[in-house]
């Protein structure tokens, strides 16, 4: 039975995975949309909660260096390599936190929450070695605009859609196992 869990997690995790790939091509065209919408960020957010923290973590890692290197998007130093240390916060920490609480709205919101803001402070603290290495400043204004102020609408979607998506599967999943 373990086997089949881990198959299971290994197969929704590859998922996941493609959906962190093809997901940034809706706002492909208007890059600013996608850094407001934060579209690679969902699928691992939701792999973490689905998956659990191991799963997370991978899918998080490779997300961003994958997609840079297939489509040069995003560009690789400093942006993709501070969205690997990013992404992979996010997917952890989801994973870690639902792991602790029951499987609710409620428990999703919370753990959301908090993958949200250990993920971008990984990415602040990220961002400030890289961009340092690179002979560029990162100061807490680029730091605020970049993990607030822009993705307030990706914040706000995630927010909406990934408790949603999670409290509809476990139901689906209840029921499949006749819980």
């Amino acid at each position: 039975m373990a086997r089949l869990q881990n198959n299971r997690r290994l197969v929704l995790s590859a998922l996941f995975l493609a959906l962190g790939l093809l997901l940034p091509f809706l706002t492909a065209q208007i890059p600013e949309i996608g850094n407001m919408l934060l579209p690679m960020h969902i699928p691992v957010l939701l792999c973490g909660f689905a998956c659990g923290w191991q799963f997370g973590l991978i899918v998080g890692f490779i997300t961003p260096l994958l997609r840079s290197i297939l489509f040069g998007m995003p560009p690789m130093m400093p942006i993709a390599v501070s969205m690997v240390f990013e992404l992979a916060a996010y997917g952890a920490f989801a994973g870690l936190l639902i792991g602790l609480l029951k499987k609710d709205f409620k428990s999703v919101l919370v753990a959301l929450v908090g993958a949200m803001i250990i993920g971008r402070a990984v990415w602040g603290v990220a961002s400030f070695i890289l961009f340092k290495l690179m002979g560029n400043p990162f100061t807490w204004e680029i730091f605020f605009a970049g993990a607030i102020v822009r993705a307030v609408p990706g914040i706000i979607a995630q927010i909406i859609i990934i408790p949603a998506i999670m409290v509809a599967v476990w139901k689906v999943d209840e029921r499949a196992h006749g819980g």
